[in-house]
Formats: structure tokens, C-alpha cells, sequence
């Protein structure tokens, strides 16, 4: 039975975060929740009330946290320490406290690497910054480079995730159908594939992921010409004949997830829709040519703009190939003109580039690809071609 991340794997994590971060820095002070989970395994949600993890270059991890926190922080953190405080702001604001646990600890007056200097803005959150009382250094790019190389036990619930999102999207694609809405729709799917995960992966499974809880697939909006829209919201359409339909599946497995999208057309595409289908389906396989271990990131973007001014269809281009991904719906690098990094075994990406026609509709397949020793693994399986994401009237 597939499991979370062994608190073996979190603690090395932290002793090996300096190997990035740099060697000089005393210890490392970090505020956002994502990173918080990755090397501690604790995961909350944000609130006005200060969370901090300090690691010592020995990979002591120490969790800061609000009283209301304490327990939980405890029960559920593989934390070596665990301290509060009383309430934000308090008395004496969190920050204050905070300074006198890295001089218990021997951090001040530093440097130590941090991702952002103090806590920052979250629901009214106002305070000092941590420099303020200690030197700091920026390190998030760096220990982004380390998220990005992904372990084998990430790898196996990206693959978990990946299984189950392929579920969630057949079933949203098998239950529209003209008149329905999307929200219905996609309420039957979601809460289907859910429990048939649940129920296969047992009863202590946790999704433990901000953005997905269970197996999830969504339209978002993206139906009829409003799937022009890259970023669409729910409008709860209703399906009609003729549709042009751009989809999103995913699951929450242990704290990761995969990314699944398609582009379907509800009855028979008319020769504009089909057009710009095979483009995008063009684009998406010139993307991962380019893709392998020791290739820039800038390189697949690089041709896949050029096909786009090739073929006149600049106007039509609005984002970037893709983005790394696991415990983060995006990670860094991302897969652009203007990114510098070099692809390496371990890195897992979204494959995305589209093509938004306004008036007619949106054009993007979406894949989950591992960067490995040899190439290119795909993680997501789901039909790309247009035949097999055509939903026929008479059956729909």
C-alpha cells in the first residue's frame, strides 16, 4: 500500500537543504507552508498567526507555531522541537519570540537563509521583518532547485496521482452531455473517483495537498468559446451541441499530484476546431521533442514560439510551455523563454502549450512528464487524439 513520505526521507531533506542553500549560512528560517511541509512533513493552513520551521545546519528542525497549532504541530510534524506562542499579535509580537529562539539556538545574529524576510502578508498578517534582528539571506531559488529533483518515494505518488486523475477524467468526459452543467458534471466525477480512491488506497489515506483533496477533474469554465480563456472560473454552463471543451484532472496523493488536461469537443468538431486541434497536438509533441536531461528550459519554449510565428499563430499563443510540479500545483523551473535552468533527471514538468481562439475556443492537452537518465518518461495516460475525445450527441 502506497504511503507518505518516510520522516527518514524529510529529516535528510533538511540536513542536505545547506548543500543547496550554501555552506556558510547558520541555519535556514522558513516561512511558507509549502517548504514547512517538504522538510517537516507538517501541513496547516496559513492563517494571520506566524508558522515558522528553523533547521540547524546539523538538521535540527524546530516548529514555530501558534498555541491553537501546538498539538496538531506535534501529533502530525516530525519536528525534533516544537515551541509557541501565545497569540498574534499578542502581548509580545510572534517576531520578538521568534529572535529569541535563534539566539537559543545559536543562529544570531546569523547569516541564515530564509524565504522571505518575516512572515509574509496573510489575511491581515502585519510585522516586523526577521532581519530586523538577524542577517538574512534569500534562498528560495535555491531550495526550489532542490524540490525539483524528486525521490523516487515522490515519483511513486506522482505515478498514484497521475492513475488516478486518468480516472477522474474518464468519468467527466463518459457523464456530459448537452444540457447538463458543468457543475453537475463535475460534482458526479469528483466525488465518484474520490471514493473509488479512497477505498482503494484504505482507510488512514490522506490527500495532505493544499490545492487537490481527492480525485478531481473540472471544466472550470472552459466550455464553448469561454475555453478561450487560459484561466477560466466556473460560470456553471450549460453543455450545449457543438461545444469546444478544455478540461483538469488531478489527485491529491500523500501531498503530491499530477496535471491532466484535454481538449474535447462535444458532436462532431467543425474543420476550424479540428485545425487548431492538430496545431496544438503539434505544438505539445515538439515541446517534449525538445525535452531531455542537459536541455534548456528556454529551448522548449523557444520552439514552440517559433512554430507558432511559422504557422501565424502568435495571436493565438498566451502562456508558457509549462512548470515543474509535485507537492506545488507549479514549481520552479518553468518552461520558458526567459528561465535559465537545465533540465535534469528527476524533474517532473507539465507539457501545456495552447492555442486560445476568441470567439471559437481554447486548444490544450496537458501531460505530467519525468525528466530520467535516458529522456522523457510520460507519468499521465490518457488519449491525446482527436478521435477519442470527440463526446458523439447521440451518445452524450
Amino acid at each position: 500500500m502506497i504511503g507518505p513520505i518516510p520522516p527518514s526521507e524529510r529529516a535528510q531533506r533538511a540536513r542536505q537543504a545547506f548543500e543547496f542553500a550554501g555552506p556558510d549560512l547558520r541555519g535556514l528560517v522558513l516561512f511558507d507552508d509549502q517548504f514547512i511541509q517538504y522538510y517537516s512533513g507538517f501541513v496547516f493552513i496559513p492563517t494571520e498567526r506566524p508558522v515558522a520551521l528553523i533547521i540547524t545546519r546539523e538538521g535540527q528542525r524546530v516548529l514555530f507555531v501558534p498555541r491553537l497549532e501546538h498539538e496538531h504541530a506535534r501529533e502530525t510534524g516530525q519536528a525534533e522541537e516544537v515551541c509557541s506562542y501565545p497569540e498574534f499579535p499578542g502581548e509580545r509580537h510572534p517576531l520578538q519570540l521568534l529572535h529569541e529562539h535563534l539566539q537559543r539556538l545559536g543562529l544570531a545574529p546569523g547569516p541564515v537563509g530564509v524565504d522571505h524576510d518575516g512572515y509574509p502578508p496573510v489575511m491581515g498578517y502585519s510585522g516586523p521583518a526577521l532581519s530586523e534582528g538577524v542577517s538574512v539571506r534569500r534562498v528560495s531559488t535555491a531550495l526550489d532547485h532542490q524540490m525539483a529533483l524528486k525521490s523516487p518515494h515522490e515519483l511513486s505518488l506522482i505515478r498514484e496521482s497521475a492513475r488516478w486523475a486518468a480516472h477522474a477524467h474518464r468519468l467527466l468526459q463518459r457523464y456530459t452531455r448537452p444540457g447538463l452543467t458543468e457543475g453537475e458534471v463535475e460534482a458526479r466525477a469528483t466525488r465518484e473517483a474520490t471514493q473509488a480512491m479512497q477505498a482503494a488506497l484504505g482507510p488512514g489515506f490522506r490527500s495532505h495537498n493544499r490545492w487537490i483533496n481527492g480525485a478531481v477533474a473540472l471544466y472550470r469554465g472552459q466550455i464553448g468559446p469561454n475555453s478561450a480563456l487560459p484561466h477560466a472560473i466556473n460560470i456553471n454552463a450549460a453543455f450545449q451541441p457543438g461545444d469546444n471543451l478544455v478540461t483538469g484532472a488531478s489527485a491529491g496523493v500523500w501531498g503530491y499530484l499530477s496535471e491532466l488536461e484535454r481538449t474535447m469537443f462535444l458532436g462532431e468538431p467543425t474543420p476550424e476546431q479540428r485545425r487548431y486541434f492538430q496545431h496544438m497536438l503539434a505544438l505539445q509533441d515538439l515541446a517534449l521533442e525538445h525535452l531531455g536531461p542537459g536541455r534548456t528550459c528556454a529551448g522548449v519554449d523557444r520552439a514552440v514560439r517559433a512554430y507558432c510565428e511559422r504557422e501565424d499563430l502568435t495571436e493565438h499563443w498566451r502562456h508558457h510551455v509549462g512548470h515543474s510540479l509535485g507537492q506545488r500545483i507549479h514549481e520552479s523551473p518553468f518552461l520558458d523563454i526567459g528561465e535559465t535552468a537545465v533540465l535534469e533527471p528527476g524533474m517532473v514538468l507539465s507539457v501545456e502549450p495552447g492555442l486560445y481562439v476568441p470567439g471559437l475556443g481554447g486548444f490544450r492537452h496537458s501531460d505530467t512528464v519525468l525528466i530520467t537518465a535516458q529522456g522523457v518518461e510520460w507519468l499521465t495516460n490518457y488519449p491525446r487524439a482527436l478521435d477519442a475525445l470527440v463526446i458523439p450527441i447521440e451518445e452524450a
